[in-house]
């Protein structure tokens, strides 16, 4: 397989995103022992890693090849992304306009992994429309950016960094 089909472009973006959610692991645990919250931002990254090392190896297999324990992503596991959403979201307010990526350093990174998540799912789609691709295995990677948003805006508020709003321009013109 060519190092520019489609199909290693897919796993290798979900590498890269996995790297990043790796970088969010670093720094979270400079707050593990300390906040309850980092332990459980812990835990929940370590599952998303192994899941997109699962994804990844799924996506660097063939269609129609498979072999013996081949790794699986399933609905289970779609609702688990939205298990936790559902969480974070209990302690959050609703939005009301943009956020800012950044504001702390592990909000921001949650932010970056989010965009590479997102890129990794038009990669996938498009993917999609060339080869077999299980629908779940999408399905996975899209609730996983909404979860990436969600526990960054999280991260942000149980672990004391700030989040910054869009602020629109609202220039009024005279005449």
């Amino acid at each position: 397989m060519w190092k520019d089909s489609l199909r290693v472009e897919a796993y290798g973006t979900l590498d890269e995103l996995n790297a990043v959610v790796g970088v969010v692991r670093v720094m979270n645990a400079e707050m593990v022992g300390s906040h309850a919250q980092a332990e459980q931002l812990e835990g929940d990254l370590r599952w998303i890693q192994n899941k997109l090392f699962d994804l990844g190896g799924i996506l660097a297999t063939a269609p129609g090849q498979e072999f013996k324990n081949m790794p699986q992503v399933t609905e289970k596991d779609v609702t688990k992304l939205e298990k936790i959403i559902d969480r974070c979201q209990k302690d959050l307010a609703p939005l009301k306009e943009f956020i800012l990526p950044g504001g702390g350093k592990v909000s921001g990174f949650l932010h970056q992994a989010r965009t590479v998540c997102r890129r990794a799912e038009r990669v996938c789609v498009h993917l999609s429309r060339e080869e077999s691709v299980d629908a779940v295995n999408i399905k996975f990677v899209n609730r996983l950016s909404a979860a990436l948003f969600v526990l960054a805006r999280w991260a942000a508020k149980t672990q004391g960094e700030p989040e910054f709003l869009w602020e629109r321009d609202v220039r009024k013109t005279v005449g």
